[in-house]
């Protein structure tokens, strides 16, 4: 089955999809870093390195001569996410949704590709901000827009936790398909598995610990351009894995408070536990903000990218920073890879109900 990716980066979801027994033809993202990488994973993927704006001309003007966009299984994507952050609650000079340009012409591109390529499904993701009320215009206009389209539309609020992911990060997917509409697959781990309907068959959510600790056994390993904190380090220090700067608050109970109650972001002096999955990791490398490790420094790449699910021999171009942005835009692969098997077995069920239809 044939899938083409628009706002592909550095091939998260793309790699989800291929493990699921998709094949990828072709791929999109004006980011010349993501080209690079993607370039490199996805040796004979063709990439169109440019706007969604420019790769919609492109495609409907049929300049772009890729082999199977005349049969394309399905679409999928990520349009950029700040327009439906939650950073805009507290960015009250940013424009919202598709009041913002960004947000706009993403959310237009993504909708002009399924008009023009009319794959048998489609699967958009973002952040959980786009399922937000006050961005219920958006979300009315591609949802309307795919039903004009004949797409039956299922959304929900993943958590990549719940699929074996050793990370706390929640994700907007809304999948359409042409018939019947998409049944989302049943997550594989739980917080607390003896406490969910998935009891007998779930297992408990993946931790940091096992997906990073043999990355830092030594523990004189050199941590040299890692130091995190900045003027804080020596409070980071004393902060409990797990925890963030509100240990230091007077509602925590403690002694010395030096921050109030919910007086910055969340993830300001945040700490990893080994015990536990990360929060999310987000596309700025940072000397104040976290996941920090619990030994006090900023997370490696490469223990970014196990976080994330990538392969550890995933090729990623550009500096430190332009490679923590790659990993932190990505989908998942092990999400991508759930909710590709689940796309993979109900579009071949679909034909073959078509089949035994037809021969009725």
């Amino acid at each position: 089955m044939r899938v083409v990716s628009l706002f592909s980066g550095c091939g998260g979801l793309d790699l989800g999809i291929e493990r699921a027994g998709f094949t990828l033809i072709a791929a999109n993202d004006l980011d010349s870093r993501c080209a690079a990488s993607h370039a490199r994973n996805f040796a004979d993927v063709p990439f169109f390195l440019g706007s969604v704006t420019d790769f919609v001309a492109a495609l409907d003007a049929r300049e772009l001569g890729y082999p199977g966009l005349d049969e394309v299984d399905l679409l999928v994507g990520g349009p950029p996410c700040p327009p439906y952050s939650k950073s805009r609650f507290y960015r009250k000079d940013k424009p919202r949704a598709l009041a913002d340009e960004v947000g706009e012409e993403t959310i237009a591109g993504y909708l002009d590709a399924l008009r023009l390529l009319q794959p048998r499904a489609f699967l958009l993701e973002n952040v959980p901000g786009l399922a937000y009320k006050v961005h219920q215009d958006a979300l009315d206009h591609i949802l309307s827009t795919a039903d004009g389209l004949g797409y039956s539309c299922s959304w929900q609020i993943v958590n990549a936790a719940d699929y074996g992911v050793p990370q706390i990060r929640e994700r907007f997917i809304l999948v359409g398909m042409q018939g019947a509409a998409f049944e989302f697959p049943t997550q594989t781990h739980a917080k607390d598995p003896n406490k969910t309907l998935l009891s007998t068959s779930a297992l408990p959510w993946r931790t940091a610990g096992d997906a990073i600790c043999d990355l830092d056994s030594d523990e004189n390993a050199d941590d040299a351009g890692h130091f995190a904190g900045g003027q804080y380090h020596d409070l980071l220090c004393e902060i409990p894995p797990g925890e963030n700067y509100l240990y230091f608050t007077e509602k925590r109970g403690h002694p010395e408070p030096r921050f109030k109650w919910r007086s910055r972001y969340w993830s300001f002096l945040l700490k990893l536990s080994p015990d536990l999955p990360s929060w999310t990791i987000q596309a700025r490398r940072s000397n104040n903000m976290g996941p920090f490790h619990w030994r006090n420094r900023i997370l490696r790449i490469e223990e970014v990218k196990r976080l994330q699910t990538f392969p550890d021999g995933w090729y990623l171009d550009g500096t430190i920073e332009q490679q923590w942005r790659q990993v932190g835009n990505a989908v998942p692969p092990a999400l991508a890879e759930h909710l590709g098997n689940e796309l993979f077995a109900q579009l071949r069920a679909n034909v073959r109900n078509t089949e035994l239809s037809s021969a009725a």
